[in-house]
């Protein structure tokens, strides 16, 4: 078994922080997250071990909720500092919770869906497709990245797609992705993969309203063009 003291000495399909940037932080399980907040074990044992044996020692995350840090902070690899680190973000958490949610963004034409990305998009040097969760009434209920690629391309399965849309409840989406090269025109797989989520999307009943393609200072939307 890897004994690795870092995250980042771990396969990069089994790393906490890189399946969050992935997936979102909701495909996590509690170890994950808890890991995420150690980031690094002992010599003995890995950080994701450490993870699970807070889990297991405190009885799941309440238990670790209501326990002091002085208690978490004895087992070892822990520590006051990480466990401190534990209790901000179970904290957070639950003021997150408590705050009441502001009134949900609604896109009304793909000009605000550029102009919410754009900025996140525009700019990097390789592909990066996003994905806008939407409620029946079209409001934005979660965004996430689904895939990052190489300088030309991204690779986008319909699985991992819609995976996240049927676990938040979405009526529909909204894709987005950016052409590193400036030119936001369509290419012939961005317009072969579109018409593969859009199939998808009706065989399982989550539209696809839009696909936005990113460039400097310009967007193509294949609504518009009516490929969508």
């Amino acid at each position: 078994m890897d004994q690795s003291l870092t995250m980042r000495e771990l396969p990069p399909d089994e790393r906490p922080r890189e399946r969050l940037m992935r997936y979102g932080s909701a495909q996590l399980s509690n170890a994950e997250l808890i890991a995420i907040l150690l980031r690094t074990g002992t010599a003995e044992t890995s950080v994701a071990m450490l993870a699970e044996k807070l889990l297991h020692q405190f009885h799941g995350l309440q238990g670790i909720d209501t326990a002091a840090i002085e208690e978490l902070a004895l087992v070892k690899g822990v520590g006051l500092a990480k466990a401190a680190q534990i209790k901000a973000g179970l904290e957070l958490g639950r003021r997150a919770a408590e705050t009441p949610r502001r009134e949900r963004f609604t896109f009304r034409s793909p000009t605000d869906v550029y102009q919410a990305v754009s900025s996140r998009l525009s700019h990097l040097d390789r592909e990066v497709f996003m994905v806008f969760h939407l409620s029946a009434k079209n409001q934005v209920i979660f965004d996430e990245i689904i895939s990052v690629g190489n300088l030309t391309s991204s690779l986008v399965h319909p699985r991992e797609l819609f995976k996240s849309a049927i676990k938040k409840s979405a009526a529909a989406v909204i894709l987005a992705h950016n052409h590193p090269s400036g030119d936001p025109t369509p290419s012939e797989d961005d317009l072969a993969l579109t018409g593969r989520l859009v199939q998808a999307g009706e065989l399982i009943g989550i539209r696809v309203l839009d696909h936005i393609i990113i460039g400097y200072g310009r967007y193509v939307s294949l609504k518009e063009r009516g490929i969508i």
